[in-house]
């Protein structure tokens, strides 16, 4: 595989702010994911897409229609094959965020979209042989720092999902900034009393 060849090998939006209850529910199955995941390499038909996670055609051609009718999947080509037209699906955007304070219609977005539930499942094999890189750290700072410093990680997070896919291995990034509201706060110091 070319180091060189744009990832993916189709156009598409860098970002795709999720506003409906519907979006976020396509995104939030695991297989959804693992295709969103496979599609960052390149565009693929729904035969190639079920080879690669080993599971029926007609499952994947389901999970791509659920992704398709949201606006998260696209067909980016098609070519004829015998006397049948096949499409090759591609990602809408690099990547997608749920707007925060948006709802659907129903006025609920679902509970179970949390990366970190994904990502605490993908990395339990590379905790358990001890390859897992992982950090989390505190600290007490200005709302108005953390929207800076996110600017900072998304920067990284953007330079990840650009990488060329050449490599033997597929690794994971997460990434998660939150407000902890019970956080222990040490009481100010004798000389500042």
């Amino acid at each position: 595989m070319s180091i060189n060849r744009p990832v993916p090998d189709y156009e598409l939006a860098d970002t795709v702010k999720l506003t409906t209850a519907e979006q976020v529910r396509a995104i939030s199955d695991p297989l959804r994911t693992t295709i969103l995941g496979l599609l960052h390499e390149r565009a693929a038909t729904v035969t190639e897409l079920a080879t690669a996670v080993g599971r029926p055609k007609s499952t994947v051609a389901h999970h791509v229609k659920v992704l398709a009718d949201a606006g998260i999947l696209q067909v980016v080509r098609t070519r004829r094959v015998r006397a049948i037209e096949e499409r090759f699906y591609g990602r809408a955007a690099r990547m997608f965020f749920v707007g925060l304070g948006r709802q659907g219609s129903d006025g609920q977005l679902p509970h179970d979209f949390n990366d970190f539930e994904v990502a605490a499942e993908e990395s339990k094999p590379a905790y358990d042989a001890g390859e897992m890189r992982s950090f989390i750290r505190h600290a007490r700072i200005p709302e108005e720092r953390a929207a800076e410093f996110w600017q900072q990680v998304d920067a990284l997070i953007h330079t990840f999902d650009q990488l060329p896919r050449a490599g033997d291995t597929t690794y994971g990034f997460t990434v998660g900034l939150y407000p902890i509201g019970d956080y222990p706060t040490l009481p100010p110091a004798e000389d500042e009393a």
